[in-house]
């Protein structure tokens, strides 16, 4: 078969395409350059000009032809303008996710094909087989062996279709066997160090990079006591929109205790950047109003602001890997739920009703972030994911 591996400079997807070879495939390197532009990155360089002569010498090393292409229009386009837009809302997108979906592949999945290819691969932790329902092929989207590693959250709005033409050749194995392979092929990526922060982009300070777009404006920073929650009315277990609504704020449920150079700025969950000191235990923020451009704060790991039971996906949002596995409306199912990269699977109970999917966990998690993806798992097979809207 001809594949085209996504070679990005780094010693996953070097190591992709070397098993691919050794398999005995025809095999091409496509590299793809997804942004140019070094506002707000942390080296203040241009990191893709790196990965790209990196990845030309691993494609020297094994021998394979070597494609250059130019997605950056793209990227933009249908990630970092969403970014910027979801940022604006006071919602806190996931880069990597729409990345995944959008460039890698669709637009590169296209341009691969064009080159008469049968399949692209990756080298993300992740695995896939496929199994036969009603005489139909259907994909299955597995967990990468590594528990250390497992991407499978950062592909979890793949389709049917886009699965058929993917191959993930490392999820079978753990990262230290990965380097031992890079290193006994004497691999230019066999001692890289992995790659952070932004898909494409790097590591960023945030607010500079989205003061490109979004303008930094000053407002009050208001802290909120542990005691407000004890005046809150009690929810009861089956009032799955009460579970699933986050903490309603206004400045004088609290006390300003500083300012801040934008709300939208934030996220929950977020410590860095309050610049509020003199405090026994870090402060939090646990709430956001862009409207009005309040930041609301709490202190402690174990501030309540920070935990809830639930999280709502608005209908329009909802995306099943599985469509054969599909909840009707007014059923409901026990899976596990993570709502970020790495997060231990939480035991949780899927809602289906009209308006969306409510997911209400066992225990409550901390930090749960409007514009970020939950993703649902039955053992190691990823079903599917969807944007939290509250």
């Amino acid at each position: 078969m001809k594949i085209a591996v996504g070679l990005s400079g780094g010693v996953d997807s070097s190591v992709a395409a070397y098993l691919l070879q050794q398999q005995g495939h025809d095999v091409i390197a496509l590299f793809m350059q997804n942004w140019n532009d070094t506002t707000g990155t942390l080296h203040g360089d241009c990191l893709w000009e790196e990965d790209e002569s990196i990845a030309r010498m691993v494609a020297k090393k094994l021998d394979i032809p070597f494609h250059f292409i130019d997605l950056s229009i793209s990227y933009r386009a249908r990630v970092v303008d969403y970014m910027f837009a979801e940022y604006e809302k006071g919602r806190t997108p996931n880069p990597d996710i729409l990345c995944n979906r959008e460039i890698k592949f669709d637009v590169f999945l296209k341009y691969a094909l064009e080159l008469g290819v049968d399949y692209i691969a990756t080298g993300h932790y992740c695995r896939k087989d496929t199994i036969e329902v009603d005489g139909k092929p259907v994909h299955r989207f597995l967990a990468g062996i590594d528990p250390n590693k497992d991407q499978s959250y950062f592909l979890c709005q793949l389709s049917q279709q886009q699965l058929s033409k993917a191959l993930f050749p490392i999820g079978d194995l753990l990262k230290p066997e990965v380097r031992r392979i890079a290193a006994e092929q004497n691999l230019p990526t066999a001692e890289r160090k992995d790659s952070q922060g932004i898909c494409f982009v790097g590591k960023v300070d945030l607010p500079v990079f989205l003061q490109q777009k979004l303008e930094a404006k000053t407002g009050n920073t208001v802290e909120i006591k542990p005691e407000f929650y004890e005046k809150l009315p009690a929810v009861v277990n089956d009032d799955l929109a009460a579970l699933a609504c986050p903490y309603s704020y206004r400045p004088n449920y609290g006390k300003k205790v500083g300012t801040h150079s934008g709300a939208h700025f934030f996220t929950i969950g977020q410590r860095k950047g309050i610049n509020i000191g003199g405090r026994i235990e870090p402060l939090f923020v646990i709430g956001t109003d862009v409207e009005i451009n309040t930041l609301y704060v709490g202190e402690g790991h174990n501030h309540p602001g920070l935990l809830r039971k639930g999280l709502f996906i608005n209908k329009d949002k909802i995306h099943w890997i599985r469509p054969d596995l599909a909840l009707s409306v007014n059923k409901s199912c026990d899976l596990t739920v993570r709502i970020r990269y790495r997060q231990p699977l939480q035991k949780a109970r899927l809602h289906m009703r009209t308006e969306g999917l409510y997911i209400i966990f066992n225990e409550a998690q901390r930090g749960i972030t409007a514009g970020q993806f939950a993703a649902w798992y039955k053992d190691d097979e990823l079903l599917g994911s969807g944007v939290i809207a509250k």
